[in-house]
Formats: structure tokens, sequence, C-alpha cells
């Protein structure tokens, strides 16, 4: 049965507010004159022009001067009172702003304009009262440190020398980041994760925006059965037989092509058909990549990357928050990384509204001579809930199969002898013939005294000796 809220039941609502300030104070964040009744609208706008404008109540004798309505005390209020009052206004502007948020999305849908609209009725869906008064720190440290431990849903990534800078991995409601150039393994690095958490059990959705399903599937079929891509179609019945296998222990991998353009709510209506068709709830949201996707709040040109990417990397991490799963994607890096062997915020396309909103960004590295022995290296340029950040990891790479891999502590370069380390070494320095670095002089400061007389001087008597020896060669031999 509906609720109702009539003209008697508004009014009550008024004059409880008027026995007690503090009872104003904790409805005011949804305190709203529009969703009175007419009769007492002008009431309402006045109570809280009044309170806005002289900080305190109006009283009863100059709400009735003012408006002509005359209100009364409520006597023998107590708690019981006011938190039925609390329950009843909290429905009351609920519902005053759903008529309202209804009303206003049937003039945007005449006028053609549909994404504003589930944003317009969700905001008036979530309107409440601040129940939750979080969490008291010093009562019971305990339970509060083991909720953390046993409620933070870390998803181990695969590669335990990665989880161990991400403090155990990447957390359900996060969105993390991988950055790199064009070609520079965006795409592999996802789907290298896909299949790491699919072999954990998890149930993984893969929505690709550049590659086609097939080829993404192509791409997996090599990294679980270690078959080079070339050679995927000679030996077809082995490739089936062992992805067959694979998936009867492994968890859900699902890849969907969607168009470039597409926006949060298209991914939230396949999520929807996935549940409701498979029974599965996805545990990790796979996007490749978020320069493809387009903001669903606002209308933006799609040259504006700052604003563009700003709003679709919040709508993303929105949606890992609302459906508690992992969201991974890429974004790109800008051309001035290209010679780059250290990444930072500077390095991203679109900025810094990425990095804002994102969790953990993590760059991609790798040159032809790191390719040639099978290496990449990420570098975390942002972590959140660790102290990873400016710490590299090297990991293997199978060039036929394409599968990433984890050398192990055992494996990473010193930093000494890090790729990176020794190309920087080759700009510093240019290598002479007998295979020595020659480097740029260190200059001492200006003392006063002239460079030259600061130069070591040439001895005169060396050289005259050394001109005399040779005149006495020549003349012996010609004698």
């Amino acid at each position: 049965m509906t609720k109702e809220y009539n003209s008697d039941l508004q009014r009550l609502f008024l004059e409880m507010m008027l026995q007690d300030s503090q009872t104003y104070v904790r409805v005011s964040s949804i305190y709203n004159p529009e969703n009175f009744d007419r009769s007492l609208r002008s009431t309402a706008t006045f109570l809280k022009e009044h309170i806005d404008q002289y900080k305190t109540l109006p009283t009863y004798e100059q709400i009735a001067a003012t408006t002509g309505l005359e209100l009364k005390p409520v006597p023998e209020l107590n708690d019981g009172h006011y938190e039925w009052f609390f329950n009843e206004f909290e429905g009351f502007s609920k519902r005053g702003e759903l008529e309202r948020a209804i009303l206003k999305a049937a003039d945007l849908l005449e006028k053609g304009e549909y994404d504003p609209v589930e944003k317009l009725i969700k905001d008036a869906v979530q309107i409440g009262l601040t129940r939750d008064m979080g969490t008291d720190y010093y009562s019971d440290p305990r339970t509060r440190l083991l909720k953390l431990r046993d409620n933070s849903g870390q998803l181990s990534t695969g590669w335990p020398t990665v989880d161990k800078k991400l403090y155990g991995g990447f957390k359900r409601g996060e969105l993390d980041i991988f950055c790199a150039g064009s070609g520079g393994g965006k795409s592999l690095f996802l789907a290298n994760l896909g299949v790491n958490f699919s072999f954990a059990g998890l149930n993984v959705i893969y929505f690709t925006f550049e590659l086609s399903e097939e080829l993404v599937g192509m791409r997996i079929d090599s990294m679980i059965t270690g078959v080079a891509s070339k050679d995927v179609f000679r030996n077809l019945d082995d490739v089936e037989m062992k992805v067959r296998l694979t998936g009867k222990k492994a968890g859900g991998m699902q890849i969907k092509y969607l168009p470039t353009g597409k926006n949060c709510n298209d991914l939230r209506a396949y999520l929807k058909e996935y549940q409701v068709k498979t029974g599965l709830k996805p545990d990790i949201i796979l996007v490749d990549y978020l320069d493809l996707m387009m903001p669903l709040s606002v209308k933006v040109s799609p040259s504006d990357l700052f604003v563009k990417d700003k709003y679709v990397s919040e709508e993303l991490r929105n949606l890992a928050m609302e459906t508690q799963c992992v969201v991974v994607t890429a974004a790109q890096l800008n051309r001035g990384a290209v010679d780059e062997i250290e990444f930072d915020h500077s390095h991203i396309s679109g900025g810094l509204s990425k990095i804002q909103t994102a969790d953990n960004v993590i760059g991609i590295f790798t040159s032809r001579a790191m390719r040639e022995r099978g290496r990449y290296q990420i570098q975390f340029m942002k972590t959140r809930s660790s102290s990873g950040v400016g710490t590299k990891v090297d990991l293997d790479f199978n060039i036929e199969s394409l599968r990433i891999t984890d050398p192990g502590e055992e494996g990473q370069e010193s930093e000494n002898k890090t790729p990176a380390s020794n190309i920087m070494s080759q700009i510093k320095g240019k290598q002479t013939s007998d295979g020595e670095l020659t480097k740029k002089p260190n200059w001492d400061r200006a003392t006063g005294t002239p460079a030259w007389e600061q130069a070591p001087k040439v001895s005169a008597e060396g050289g005259s000796t050394k001109l005399r020896q040779m005149l006495s060669s020549l003349k012996s031999n010609n004698i």
C-alpha cells in the first residue's frame, strides 16, 4: 500500500522541526520546500530562508505574521517520537524528489536526451539521512582490523612480485589502469590478467573496444595452450582439447566486443544480461580500453581528452564500487613518453584526470633489446593502498605463446643492472673504439682564476728534449 503524506502530516513535520533546532539540522541535507503541499510551501520556504540567513529558528509568531499559517507546539515529545519523524520525513522527501525526477525525465525523453535520465532517477532514489556514524577508531581495534583483512576483497594478479608491491593484489571496488604507448602491450597485459584471474576460479568479463572477439580469443588460446598464434590452426585438435580441459577447472571467461564510443551504461546493461542468462556474478571486468569510451553523464567533445577521460574514469570506478568487481583498464601514453625510460603523470594521454580517479596506475616499459630477451618491466606510477610508487617489477614474456609470467624475486635485475639503467648509461656516455665510456667532465665552480691558468701547463723542457732526440735519430740514419 502506497504511503500517503497528506497536508496534515506535512504540517506536523514543520511543527516538530520548530520544537528543536537540532531536528531541522539533522534533516537539512534532504529538506526541500518544493516537496511540500502548495498550501504549506511558502511556510516551508520561509523556514529554510530564515535559518540560512539568521542561523536560528523563526518563532511561531514570525511564521504566522509572514506566511499567514498558524503552527502550534507539539507537547511531550520524546526520543521515540523523533525517531518516527526521521523515518517518515525521509520517506516523504524521497517520494517528492522521485516524483519531480520522473516528470523531468519525461521532458528529457521527449527531447531525445536519454543519458541523463538514469542519473536523475538514481539520485532521487538514493536520497536519505545519514544513519551510519562511521567507525569509532579507538573502541575495538581488533574487530576493525579483522574486518579489513576478511572483507578487503583482495584478488591476486597471478604475479606474486606484483602482489607484494600492492600488498596482496587488486581490490574489489577499485579501478586499476595499465599505461603504455601504441603497441606497448596494453591488450597483452589485460589478456594475461584475464587468464590469471580465470585460473584462480574467478569470473572474468573482457570488454574489447579495439580488437575483435575472435582475435582476443586466439591470443588467449596461445596463452593457455603454449601454442604460438601462427601454429594454432595447424594444431587445432590439440588446442581445442587443452582449452576445453582448462575450462572445466577454471572460472568463467566472457569476451564481448563493443564499438568505440560506448559508455558505462552499455557495460552495465551487458553485465545485467550476463547475470540473468548465466546465473553468475562477475568478479573481474577488463576494459580494453578507457580512451575509446565516452562519458555517460555529460556531453563533451572527443577532442577534450582531459574532461572526457575524467568523467569516463569516474564512471568506471563507480561501476567497480557498484558491482564490487575489480575493474582493470588501459590508457594511452602520449608522444612525450616515446623516448622515456621513466614514466610519470605527464606522460599519460589526457593528463591527471585519470590518475586522480584510479586506485593503481602502472606503466608498461619495454624496448627492442628487452623484447628479444623476453622481458617486460612495469613501473608503479600510483598506488593508493601501498608504498609501491616509483618501484619496478621485471616480468618474463614468451614471444611465442604471448604469456607474461613472474620470474620471482630472484629474477628481478638489480637496480644498477636494469635494462632502463643500461639505456640511460648509453645515453649519458658515448662508447669509444676501446669500449670505454666517455663522460662529460665534472667542471668545478669558478674560483676567480681563469680556466687557462688552472689547466696543467705543458713542460717546454720535456718537449725540447724529445725534439733533440728525434733530430739526432734522423742524422744517424742519414749517415
